[in-house]
């Protein structure tokens, strides 16, 4: 049967627009990328034109050949990957390993939101690849692929391994850092405001209160009122001093809604409203973009692409809203003309439309039951924010009232004091009646004003208390994820499919942490960015970076060539790199100190890093080996995290008699001799249901099988454990069962290995028992029972006392396996050598078919590639 082949990024969506399609279309999915840049080496040659070496990994080499197979028999092939830069990439590469005769037609569509209307469109009217995007792409790899395995090298061996640095990356960190810096380096100022809470002569008004703004007709600065003092002169002059309204200004006030979401915008509120992090963000997102089952329609995707900075917006999704917003709130919360948003992010042009509900009419409500509960929060969200896009303005009637004050005050002329009262009624909700807009910290709502009584001019009120107020400047707010998202798209640093990934990796690496939903920079990231402004002070200037992604967009846009650009960048980066290598002092071991007493001696405490990340240590080390955990307080700073104490007192070294002290581990903590590195000794720990440390290890009444030494009961990454109280010496251990005994010794049968010559063992396994090689793990070897249930003879203990030893190591077993071409010419050839030699074979075979090489930009098949694509018939 002949079909049209549809490659798409991911198996749901697969399933998704397999149904749209009919059984005309087969569509399969590439499971994102299918090649890549090697990881073991650069691959990029800066000598050819910066060429990269992409190669086909391991783990994907199962998707290709599928692929492959379905171009073969396929009558077209439509390339539908993700519309942005990446998905256009993936595009290419995926059209460059399947390999497609010249004469068959290749395709490529692309459609916003996954919906039948949407996808079956896209098929109708497909395009070229283009090139101009993918190279943009190439370039943005190659780029961070340099500077990532040339400057990340550099950090393991001045700093600490397993550390990376990057364009985005590092730029994110320094703000992190630079913010903490001001707010160490920041000296609040004090300040002092005059306020007067008042009320009408008569009745029994609402109290409300003003604030003095001007002094003998001139305006009052922020710190005018310097000090207590001041203050003081200004309360005693206005003691019996008369309040008489001089002005009341009324006027409607306008509020419009906030553009439908963006990429990061979305990231923003959803941190705000829902205490999302970014990549959850992104995560839930992509799964309503994919596909939702829905009931009566079945899955369709429920919003559009989620990588996007554009905030336009279809005029057929604009007129669905319309018609939404009448329906449900009446026409007065309908524009006279449909609301249109301008893009003012830099470089924006990721995506064609913002992110919206394919279907307004897909009321959140409606689809509780077949949400999760937070695929529904992000929806909702969604779906409110963009309906309020296409509503009314609020209307506020805004009141400000100016009253004169001091002692003789005369109907005209400049009064002593001026006190400034202002408040406002919502007049019209329009889109406040589905949402409002969340705020960061130190943002106030300009719509929160006091409601002021009814007053006229020349009315005179009556004090209730006059108030001077205390206030002292407040330092910059840490970064939360979404204002640090929100910062680094105003900088143009970074682009919608990179903010996640990027406050992720920060995270990951220990540059930062987050103490109180804020991003606080660890010493390690202090110490790195200070090192990179330093040394490489161009990738991590925020000027540079983003004049680096307005250049890539310049690219996508066909005005630059990728080549000259990279190379404008790396020469100038690699002298750089080679000047650091020798001037870049290293930090290995240096401690960072703090004003931490050490509870041992009393000397300061510093800050090291480890494999587990950042720990404090005596600075009087190797005099005192004191460390502890280190903890951050509300605040972020630095303090002693509370030492875990033992429920059972302080432990000896039971074999040299020092203290045993507890260290933290991969796996938990852990007791260890003081002793060390002299004795090696450490023993096991674990916590008790009031979250307290006990030894773990205790000696057992079982005996070792081999030298009949006691056993010790440990605890292991794996669960708990016996282990023979004569280690090292004997290496003996024996796995528990649930019930917490020694689980019984293999049964040696008297059934011989076909591949190895030993004998199987009877072992039981999650389904039951079966018959495995003792020569494991040299021979992997396993069988099932017979059918018939019949079951093979166990042999005796003195039987198998009497067995042969099996070899000591496994290098002669490797010795095997590479002389077992000549055992084969021998005429002695075993099943398992032959099965090792065609595995090698294979494996060495696919190694050298799976790597491609693309010299320069001009030979790529695919700048020819997009010239033969056909419209469809």
């Amino acid at each position: 049967m002949s079909y049209k082949l549809l490659i798409v990024e991911s198996l749901t969506k697969a399933k998704t627009i397999q149904k749209y399609l009919g059984p005309g279309y087969k569509v399969q999915a590439s499971i994102g990328h299918v090649r890549d840049l090697p990881k073991s080496k650069l691959g990029v040659d800066p000598d050819h034109g910066f060429s990269p070496e992409y190669e086909i990994p391991s783990d994907k080499s199962k998707v290709v050949s599928e692929l492959r197979s379905a171009a073969k028999s396929a009558d077209a092939v439509y390339l539908a990957t993700d519309p942005d830069r990446e998905g256009e990439a993936i595009a290419w590469h995926v059209l460059e390993v399947l390999r497609v005769p010249k004469s068959k037609p290749v395709y490529r569509v692309t459609f916003h939101e996954i919906t039948k209307s949407a996808v079956q469109d896209a098929v109708a009217h497909p395009r070229q690849i283009d090139t101009r995007l993918v190279d943009a792409q190439q370039a943005r790899r190659v780029l961070d692929r340099l500077v990532g395995y040339r400057l990340s090298p550099l950090l393991w061996e001045k700093v600490k391994r397993g550390l990376s640095a990057g364009r985005v990356q590092s730029v994110a960190v320094r703000l992190v850092v630079d913010r903490e810096r001001e707010i160490e380096d920041f000296k609040p100022q004090e300040y002092w405001t005059i306020e007067a809470d008042l009320r009408k002569q008569q009745g029994n008004d609402r109290l409300f209160r003003a604030v003095m703004v001007e002094r003998a007709g001139k305006k009052l600065g922020k710190f005018d009122i310097g000090d207590k003092d001041a203050a003081d002169v200004i309360v005693k002059d206005l003691d019996g001093a008369a309040f008489q309204i001089q002005k009341v200004t009324r006027k409607d006030k306008k509020r419009t809604p906030a553009p439908p979401f963006t990429t990061s915008t979305l990231q923003q509120e959803a941190s705000r409203k829902l205490g999302f992090g970014a990549k959850k963000t992104m995560m839930v997102a992509q799964q309503l973009y994919e596909g939702v089952d829905v009931g009566n329609e079945g899955t369709v995707g429920l919003i559009t692409y989620m990588r996007t900075d554009s905030l336009s917006v279809s005029q057929l999704a604009q007129n669905e809203a319309r018609a939404l917003i009448a329906k449900k709130y009446g026409e007065e919360y309908v524009p006279a003309k449909p609301n249109v948003y301008k893009t003012r992010t830099k470089g924006a042009q990721e995506a064609h439309e913002a992110i919206r509900p394919t279907g307004v009419q897909r009321e959140p409500a409606n689809l509780r039951t077949v949400l999760n509960r937070d695929q529904y929060r992000l929806y909702e969200l969604i779906w409110k924010r963009f309906v309020a896009s296409q509503m009314a303005a609020a209307i506020f009637d805004s009141t400000s009232v100016d009253i004169a004050a001091g002692r003789r005050l005369s109907g005209s002329g400049t009064p002593p004091y001026l006190f400034r009262a202002t408040g406002s009624v919502l007049k019209f909700p329009g889109f406040l009646a589905v949402y409002n807009v969340g705020l960061d910290e130190g943002e106030e709502d300009e719509d929160k004003e006091a409601i002021l009584p009814p007053l006229s001019e020349g009315e005179l009120l009556r004090l209730i208390e006059l108030l001077a107020l205390q206030h002292w400047t407040q330092p910059p707010p840490r970064y939360t994820e979404a204002s640090l998202v929100k910062e680094l798209e105003k900088l143009g640093i970074g682009r919608p499919s990179t903010y996640a990934p990027t406050i992720s990796t920060i995270q990951a690496r220990e540059y930062a942490t987050v103490v109180e939903k804020k991003l606080v920079p660890t010493s390690l990231g202090r110490v790195v960015t200070d090192l990179l402004v330093q040394h490489f002070s161009d990738i991590v200037d925020y000027n540079f970076t983003s004049q680096m992604e307005q250049q890539l967009d310049d690219i996508a846009e066909g005005e630059r060539q990728w080549v000259p650009v990279i190379k404008g960048f790396y020469d100038p980066f690699e002298q750089t790199i080679a000047r650091a290598k020798s001037e870049m002092r290293g930090v290995k071991g240096e401690t960072v100190e703090t004003d931490i007493p050490c509870p041992t001696c009393g000397a300061p405490l510093g800050i090291k890093w480890g494999r587990n990340g950042e720990f404090l240590a005596c600075t009087r080390h190797p005099e005192c080996s004191f460390t502890g955990d280190l903890a951050r307080d509300a605040e972020g700073r630095v303090q002693l995290a509370e030492q875990p104490k033992l429920a059972d007192g302080e432990q000896i070294c039971d074999k040299c008699g020092r203290p045993m002290a507890i260290k933290q581990g991969r796996f938990g903590p852990f007791l260890a001799c003081t002793g060390y590195p002299d004795c090696k000794n450490i023993r096991n720990l674990a916590k008790t249901n009031d979250g307290g440390l006990v030894v773990a290890e205790q000696v057992t009444e079982h005996h070792c099988p081999k030298c009949d030494k006691p056993m010790i009961r440990k605890s292991g990454r794996w669960g708990p454990y016996l282990a023979c109280s004569d280690y090292p010496d004997c290496k003996t251990i024996q796995k528990l069962d649930r019930s917490g005994q020694p689980k019984p010794p293999a049964q040696i049968t008297d059934r011989i290995c076909p591949e190895s010559g030993h004998h199987l063992a009877l072992k039981q396994g999650r389904y039951g028992p079966f018959l495995s090689c003792t020569g494991y793990p040299r021979c992997r070897y396993i069988e099932k029972l017979p059918a018939d249930g019949t079951m093979p003879r166990i042999l005796t203990d003195a039987e198998v006392e009497a067995l042969p030893k099996p070899e000591p190591t496994a290098k002669a077993e490797k010795k095997t396996t590479r002389t077992a071409k000549s055992a084969a010419s021998n005429g002695k050839t075993t099943k398992a050598a032959t099965k090792t030699a065609t595995k090698s074979t294979a494996k060495a075979a696919t190694k050298s078919t799976a790597k491609t090489t693309t010299k320069t930009s001009t030979t790529k098949r695919a700048t020819k590639q997009p010239s033969r694509a056909k419209q469809p018939a």
